[in-house]
């Protein structure tokens, strides 16, 4: 008997951790690459699962490659770094968390 509580506590843990995945709210005012994948205007959840960042939109899911990271400071408000409509990394305000998004490597025929 003893076994079985401390197994149900045990799995209750493990899915209460497993649970406690942060998820961010974000705005996308135009639209945006995210790897190879274009992102529509719109308001979406992200939250990191593993390796992947999840972008969702209603019932629509995007996984992308991404990173965790975090800063020494607490960001003061959300933004979003691009370069020529790329995006390159979350900061989310209130918070010390950040994605990190890989850059696209350029197509073998690029430049041919």
């Amino acid at each position: 008997m003893r076994f079985t509580k401390v197994m149900f506590s045990l799995a209750t843990l493990a899915l209460g951790v497993a649970s406690a995945a942060s998820s961010y709210s974000v705005k996308l005012y135009d639209s945006m690459w995210v790897g190879a994948i274009q992102l529509k205007p719109g308001d979406y959840i992200v939250e990191m699962q593993g390796d992947k960042a999840l972008f969702r939109s209603g019932r629509k899911v995007i996984e992308v490659p991404a990173t965790f990271g975090t800063s020494e400071q607490k960001y003061k408000v959300t933004s979003m770094k691009s370069l020529d409509s790329h995006l390159r990394e979350i900061d989310f305000g209130g918070t010390k968390a950040k994605i990190v998004f890989a850059a696209e490597a350029p197509s073998p025929s690029a430049g041919q």
